[in-house]
């Protein structure tokens, strides 16, 4: 069932976060904070926490084919966002699935590739199916500085170099890439758009924390949900940077790794 409606309706696939910052619980929580309705295709079962990924269990193919198909046959999405993928097959398989059941549901593309804590969440091979299968379906990329380098093999590390990684990756078939500047340094972090027709720059005050596990997931999220309800791509990256900013200003400060950031604090400011 295809969007239109503007109901705010966001399918997610991704992997599961038993730690609960990043991943699906991340994305469940970021869209929700904003007023949409997370559906969900686990791509992925990973044991980790605020110090890392200690072990990952896949999905078969199947299951999260048959996930994304059962939602979008019967409750359908106005936005769809994908993260961890993990493999080539399965990067394939959601590719397959987005073109014959997707057609024209807006996509964010996360190119999940290493997790906060280092640990690779991307297979080599699936870089590749990502850049041929995926990126020309995606309406945003939002790689990270580093995933920016890895992509396009360029260096990326001051906003007239994450302009140009953006460039590159519009010029391979992304409609928009949002380079993301949070793993660079400077007061100031820079989040790049570029599209074919134009390049803007969104600066946020850089936060002085260790709160930051699960941030390109929530951005992520965040972006789709607000495209979901309707949004321009520029409003909804705006919005969704406010959001995120103040997440991670009011960070819990749990566990003693990368923390989570404070995902429903709209949701709390709205019952005061």
């Amino acid at each position: 069932m295809l969007g239109g409606s503007h109901r705010g309706r966001v399918l997610i696939v991704a992997g599961s976060d038993s730690g609960g910052g990043a991943g699906i619980q991340a994305d469940i929580k970021a869209v929700s904070a904003a007023g949409g309705y997370a559906a969900t295709a686990i791509t992925a079962l990973t044991v980790q926490n605020t110090l890392g990924v200690s072990a990952i269990h896949p999905v078969p193919l199947d299951i999260i084919e048959g996930q994304m198909r059962a939602v979008l046959e019967d409750i359908g999405a106005d936005a769809i966002k994908t993260g961890m993928l993990a493999t080539s097959g399965v990067v394939s398989r959601v590719a397959r699935v987005l073109k014959q059941a997707a057609a024209g549901i807006p996509l964010v593309l996360d190119p999940v590739m290493v997790a906060t804590s280092g640990d690779v969440l991307l297979e080599e091979d699936a870089i590749a199916a990502v850049l041929d299968e995926l990126l020309p379906l995606a309406t945003l990329l939002t790689p990270n500085a580093p995933e920016a380098a890895r992509l396009t093999g360029l260096p990326v590390t001051n906003p007239g170099e994450q302009a140009a990684a953006g460039r590159a990756l519009v010029e391979a078939g992304a409609r928009a890439v949002l380079v993301k500047g949070g793993h660079l340094t400077g007061p100031v972090v820079h989040d790049v758009l570029v599209t074919a027709r134009e390049m803007r720059v969104f600066e946020t005050p850089r936060l002085d924390t260790r709160n930051t596990h699960g941030t390109g997931c929530t951005l992520a999220s965040a972006i789709a949900a607000r495209l979901a309800q309707g949004m321009e791509l520029p409003q909804a990256i705006e919005g969704a940077g406010r959001y995120l900013h103040e997440a991670i200003a009011r960070a819990p400060g749990f566990g003693s790794g990368k923390g989570p950031v404070d995902h429903v604090w709209t949701l709390r400011e709205a019952l005061r």
